[in-house]
């Protein structure tokens, strides 16, 4: 099982990309995950920035194992969202290029989810979407993953959305019926709904989590740090990763805790990093045994 971590906006933004894909080698991880959440990352050239990933991929032996493409994927607004479908191909592409075998794609969740009709509305406004994103995933062969949605309510509460349920997020893969559309299972968002995570795992199973996010939080906010270092459990949960037989990437996605550290310290911080994953996947390693 390799292990990885993603480049996060705050990472790049002090070090450059190609230089925090040489921190994260030096590091000690396996892979790293390519953050192209705003598509002002790439700049004028995206072709060019991802061969300068790919160069840096090269020149430190740590291979790109997946992308998040930018989000919201949807505002509601025809004109918009299409820009949005755009930038998102973009970073399919840049994606390809830097050696991914997938990425990261939010479902569409601009409707509010607790009111009736628009769960079955949103299910297929999605449903058109990835299907339409299968030709690009083909043209550029890289899968495209889901990922379980959180929503906040009127009071600042985080709630249910899209893919919340393993039932939903289970119906989607399933309806697609692609072997381009797979899922991202968030670790973190599953807390935060107040979902039995290791449930959700094996319901799920091997065959549709080929991606992870994995995160702590508070239980409240999604906090996006180093798991241990919050108030989720895992033990129960790598458990249900053994259990399963998991065989994909453990990838780290705890941007705000690297964004907590000043810029001396962040090599510190992937080094502990680091040390956390090596730590969690022996765990998922020796109860599969």
């Amino acid at each position: 099982m390799r292990l990885s971590t993603n480049t996060t906006d705050y990472l790049a933004k002090h070090r450059g990309v190609e230089e925090v894909i040489s921190m994260i080698a030096k590091a000690g991880f396996d892979a790293f995950d390519l953050s192209l959440e705003k598509a002002d990352i790439w700049g004028d050239d995206p072709i060019g920035f991802a061969n300068k990933v790919k160069e840096a991929s090269l020149k430190y032996g740590i291979p790109c194992n997946q992308s998040h493409a930018p989000f919201p994927s949807s505002v509601g607004d025809e004109e918009k969202d299409e820009e949005i479908f755009k930038s998102i191909v973009t970073a399919m592409e840049i994606a390809s290029i830097a050696g991914a075998d997938v990425i990261v794609v939010h479902p569409k969740q601009h409707l509010k989810y607790a009111e009736a009709g628009n769960p079955e509305k949103l299910k297929a406004m999605n449903l058109e979407f990835y299907k339409r994103l299968v030709p690009y995933c083909e043209k550029f062969n890289i899968k495209v993953a889901a990922e379980n949605m959180w929503q906040f309510d009127d009071n600042k509460v985080i709630i249910d959305s899209t893919c919340a349920s393993s039932e939903e997020f289970c119906e989607y893969i399933d309806m697609i019926d692609s072997p381009y559309i797979v899922g991202c299972l968030d670790l973190g968002h599953v807390a935060l709904v107040r979902r039995d995570l290791p449930e959700m795992i094996r319901r799920m199973g091997n065959s549709r989590i080929r991606a992870l996010h994995v995160h702590d939080n508070d239980l409240i906010r999604d906090n996006h740090v180093i798991p241990y270092t919050r108030n989720m459990t895992y033990y129960d949960t790598t458990t249900a990763f053994a259990d399963i037989g998991y065989d994909g990437d453990f990838t780290f996605e705890a941007d705000a805790f690297f964004a907590k550290l000043p810029p001396p310290l962040l090599q510190d911080g992937l080094n502990f990093a680091h040390a956390v994953g090596r730590f969690m996947i022996a765990e998922i390693e020796s109860k599969r045994k």
